[in-house]
C-alpha cells in the first residue's frame, strides 16, 4: 500500500465504522440497558474481532470468498436469519433491558465470533482486503489495514456503546425502555433489509 492510498483507506474505515449497522446498533442498546462498564467486553470484542478478521481474509479466505458464490449465499442468509433473531430478542419480552437473570450483555468471545456470521462486516472485509491489500505484500498491508480498523473501531465502539448509555438517562420508565428496544431492533432488520437487498 503506497501513502497516497492510506487517506482512502481512512475513509473507508471512518465511514464503515461509525454508520449504524449490527454492531453499532447492538453496542449502542447495550451501553443503555447495561451500561459502559459491563459492556466494554461486547466493545472489545467488536472492536478487535473484525480486524481479526480483515487480517485471517485479507491473507487466507479472501479468495476462496470472492471465488464461491454458495459460500457467500450461505453466509449472507444465515448472519441475516441470525440477525433478525437478536431484532427480536431485543424488541420482545423487554428487550435485552429485561431484569431476567439470564439477559446479559454479549461477553467478548460472542461478539469476536459474531463478526463471522455479521453479512456487513463480511461486506467490508471482502471490500477492504481487496482494495488495499496488494499481492506483493500481503502480510504488511493486511496488517496495516487491521491496525487502521482496530485504532479506529474502538473508537466507534466506545462512541457507540456512550451514546447507549447517554441514551439510558431518559430511559427512565419502562415504555421508554421498550420503545428505544424497539427502535433498535428496527434498525437492525433495516440494516438486514439494505444489506439483502445487495
Amino acid at each position: 500500500m503506497t501513502y497516497e492510498m492510506y487517506p482512502a483507506l481512512i475513509a473507508l474505515a471512518i465511514g464503515t465504522l461509525f454508520t449504524p449497522g449490527p454492531n453499532n446498533v447492538m453496542l449502542a442498546a447495550s451501553g443503555a440497558n447495561f451500561g459502559v462498564r459491563r459492556t466494554v467486553p461486547h466493545l472489545l470484542g467488536v472492536a478487535t474481532g473484525f480486524p481479526l478478521m480483515l487480517l485471517i481474509v485479507g491473507l487466507i479466505l479472501g479468495e476462496l470468498f470472492q471465488a464461491s458464490a454458495l459460500l457467500r449465499e450461505t453466509l449472507r442468509w444465515g448472519g441475516a436469519a441470525l440477525l433478525l433473531w437478536i431484532a427480536w430478542r431485543i424488541a420482545s419480552a423487554g428487550g435485552i433491558g429485561s431484569k431476567s437473570g439470564r439477559v446479559r450483555p454479549m461477553s467478548f468471545m460472542q461478539a469476536v465470533g459474531f463478526q463471522w456470521i455479521n453479512p456487513k462486516a463480511w461486506s467490508m472485509a471482502i471490500a477492504a482486503t481487496s482494495q488495499f491489500i496488494l499481492p506483493s505484500a500481503p502480510l504488511v498491508t493486511a496488517a496495516i489495514v487491521a491496525a487502521t480498523f482496530l485504532t479506529l473501531g474502538l473508537g466507534s465502539a466506545t462512541t457507540w456503546t456512550c451514546a447507549g448509555q447517554a441514551i439510558a438517562r431518559w430511559l427512565t420508565t419502562a415504555r421508554r425502555l421498550r420503545f428505544f428496544n424497539i427502535a433498535m431492533a428496527a434498525l437492525i432488520v433495516l440494516s438486514v433489509l439494505e444489506l439483502l437487498r445487495h
